[in-house]
């Protein structure tokens, strides 16, 4: 397998990079549409999510209810540990077999939260970091979700700090820019990722 790493705070941009790469015929599998599935109505994780966390977790019709979940663990980080024990495991399990299948030249794997050291981090050949300034991360969060700008602030601390990321890439993307540019800067990657055997050096 030949696999890019990517990653990138809360607000980056990961999605829309991930969507340019996926335009050029290139695998995305990434781990939080994976987590999405698995927590969706009927989803494999929810039986154990209920084991653990009770009713409450759950709407009326059987999905999961995410907004109590949400507060629940940033509340309560042992709760978040409990939780990260169920779904880690089965988001792995299902990223190496969409990745041991894909067929295109290589592949991105797109996970949020890529620590130098981490399982995630030895699947991938090289690291790829989607990158902007907080307070960019803070708008673009607050414009498209219900979150309040503590809540988003909250969550970025949460998150690998950007000097950490930034130091443990390969290769940046700057996503201050146009739409444009940002896709000419992953035409330029794609290139260098089909000619390479994407080893770290």
């Amino acid at each position: 397998m030949k696999v890019i790493g990517l990653t990138g705070g809360i607000g980056s941009g990961k999605t829309t990079v991930s969507d340019l790469f996926s335009e050029l015929g290139i695998q995305v599998v990434d781990a939080d549409v994976i987590s999405r599935q698995l927590t969706a109505k009927g989803g494999e994780a929810l039986p154990y999510i209920r084991e653990q966390f009770g009713d409450l977790a759950f709407t009326s019709d059987g999905s999961l209810n995410r907004d109590y979940l949400r507060q629940l663990v940033f509340q309560h980080p042992q709760k978040k540990k409990k939780l990260e024990s169920i779904l880690h495991p089965m988001i792995k399990q299902v990223a190496l077999k969409q990745l041991q299948s894909s067929q295109s030249a290589y592949q991105i794997l797109s996970v949020p939260l890529m620590r130098a050291g981490s399982f995630w981090a030895a699947v991938s050949g090289r690291i790829l970091l989607v990158d902007c300034p907080e307070e960019l991360q803070v708008k673009r969060v607050i414009t498209r979700s219900r979150l309040s700008r503590e809540q988003v602030l909250s969550i970025i601390q949460s998150q690998p700090s950007r000097s950490e990321r930034i130091s443990f890439a390969d290769d940046v993307i700057e996503n201050v820019l146009s739409k444009e540019l940002l896709r000419e800067r992953v035409l330029f990657l794609h290139k260098q990722y089909l000619k390479s055997q994407i080893e770290r050096y």
